[in-house]
C-alpha cells in the first residue's frame, strides 16, 4: 500500500509525536510510507523519522511556509505524480490544501482530529468552509470520544464518517528512561510541564501555583514557541515570572527531545491545558512511574480521573494543593504513579498504528 500523511512540520507537538511513531511501524509492514511537510525544517523529529527510512519530502522550508502562496500548486503536482492509496492529514493548514486538492484528482482522503476544540469552532463565518473541507474526506480518526462528539455537535453531518483511534507512545521509552543528569543534581522538588507555549497549555496557572508552595519548589517548562502568538504566550509566561519574583524558580527549557530523561528526573509531573484531544504529553507523564497531575479540562479529565489526580482548569490553589499531597505523603504519591501507569498501558503505539492500517484497508 502507498500511503502519505501531511503535516506542516516536524517541529514539535502531539501530532508531529503521533505522525514519527506510526509511519515507521508502516514502513515495517511492508507498505510505502511516505511524509510531506509544508515546512521541511531538519528538527531532531525529523533526523530521527529519517533514520528510520521513511521517505520526507517538503513543500517549502521555515516558519513562514504556511503562508507560502505557492503551496497548493506545489501539493497538486507532488500528489499527482504521487499515485497514493490513501492521503491522511494533520493539522488545520494541511487538511485544507489536501481538501482543495481532491477537486482536481481523485484522492482517497482521511484526516486526524486532534483536539476537542480550535479557534474556528469560536467563529460562526468558519463553518461553512469547514463543513465543505470534511466533506472531502472519507474517514475522520479522532483521537478520543470527547473529540469525536464536540466535531459531530459542530458539525453532524461528520456522524457517518468519524471513528476514535486513540493516541499512542512507545511505552518502554518513558518507564525505562535514565534521569537526566543536570536536572537530577539541582535540589528540591521538581515539577515538570512539557507542552508548547500556546494559549491552551495554560502554562501560567502553574507558575502560579509555584507561587503558593514552599520555596524549595522549582518549576521546568519544555516546549517552545513557533508561531507569534505562541511567542506572547512565552513572554507572558517570562513576564509572570518576572511579577511574582520567580526568576530562580522557573526554568525555562526550551524545545526538549530527551523528555523521558526531564521526566526521570522530575518529582511531579504536571498538565494543566484548557483542553484537549488525547494528549499524547499527558500520557507519557503517565508512563514515567512519576506522581502525575492534571486539570480536568475537555479531552484530558476522562483519561486522568481514577490514576492521575485532577485540578479545575485554571486554579492555581488547588494545583498546589494537588501537588503537596502527592510530595508530602509518598505513599499517594505512589499509589498515583501506578495507577497512571496501569492506565497508561492501553495506549500503546503498535495498537495505534494496527487500528489505522485497519482503517485504510477498509477504505479500500
Amino acid at each position: 500500500m502507498r500511503i502519505l500523511h501531511i503535516i506542516t512540520s516536524l517541529r514539535t507537538g502531539g501530532a508531529e509525536k503521533l505522525v514519527t511513531g506510526l509511519l515507521p511501524r508502516f514502513l515495517q509492514e511492508g507498505h510505502d510510507v511516505q511524509l510531506l511537510l509544508l515546512d521541511g525544517t531538519r528538527t531532531p523529529l525529523f533526523t530521527d523519522l529519517e533514520a528510520s527510512g521513511v521517505r520526507i519530502h517538503a513543500l517549502s522550508k521555515g516558519a513562514a511556509a504556511m503562508r507560502n502562496p505557492f503551496l497548493f500548486g506545489r501539493m497538486v503536482r507532488f500528489l499527482r505524480k504521487g499515485r497514493f492509496d490513501v492521503v491522511h492529514t494533520h493539522n488545520t493548514s494541511c487538511q485544507f490544501l489536501a481538501s482543495g486538492a481532491s477537486l482536481l484528482m481523485p484522492l482517497r482522503l482521511v484526516t486526524t482530529e486532534h483536539n476537542t476544540s480550535n479557534r474556528r469552532r469560536r467563529r460562526a463565518f468558519y463553518q461553512p468552509l469547514d463543513r465543505w473541507m470534511y466533506s472531502r474526506y472519507r474517514q475522520i480518526a479522532c483521537v478520543g470520544e470527547e473529540t469525536r462528539a464536540a466535531l459531530e455537535a459542530y458539525l453532524p453531518e461528520t456522524k457517518g464518517k468519524t471513528l476514535v483511534v486513540p493516541n499512542g507512545i512507545d511505552l518502554d521509552r518513558f518507564s525505562n528512561a535514565v534521569p537526566d543528569a543536570d536536572m537530577a543534581r539541582m535540589p528540591g522538588t521538581k515539577i515538570l510541564m512539557v507542552a508548547a507555549f500556546r494559549a491552551q497549555k495554560d502554562q501560567a496557572t502553574v507558575i502560579r501555583a509555584l507561587s503558593l508552595l514552599p520555596e524549595s519548589f522549582h518549576l521546568f517548562l519544555a516546549g517552545g514557541a513557533e508561531t507569534r502568538e505562541d511567542a506572547k504566550t512565552l513572554e507572558s509566561c517570562h513576564s509572570l515570572t518576572e511579577r511574582l519574583n520567580l526568576g530562580d524558580r522557573v526554568h525555562f527549557l526550551g524545545v526538549r527531545h530527551d523528555v523521558p530523561a526531564l521526566q526521570a528526573a522530575s518529582d511531579v509531573i504536571v498538565i494543566s491545558s484548557l483542553y484537549e484531544g488525547q494528549s499524547l504529553s499527558a500520557m507519557e507523564g503517565m508512563a514515567s512511574g512519576k506522581p502525575f497531575v492534571a486539570s480536568d479540562a475537555e479531552g484530558l479529565g476522562p483519561m486522568v480521573s481514577g490514576a492521575g489526580l485532577l485540578f479545575p482548569v485554571g486554579d492555581e490553589k488547588r494545583l498546589a494543593e494537588r501537588i503537596l499531597q502527592v510530595v508530602e505523603d509518598p505513599s499517594l504519591g505512589e499509589k498515583v504513579a501506578r495507577q497512571c501507569r496501569q492506565r497508561v498501558s492501553q495506549y500503546g503505539i503498535t495498537e495505534t498504528a494496527t487500528a489505522y492500517m485497519n482503517m485504510y484497508h477498509n477504505l479500500i
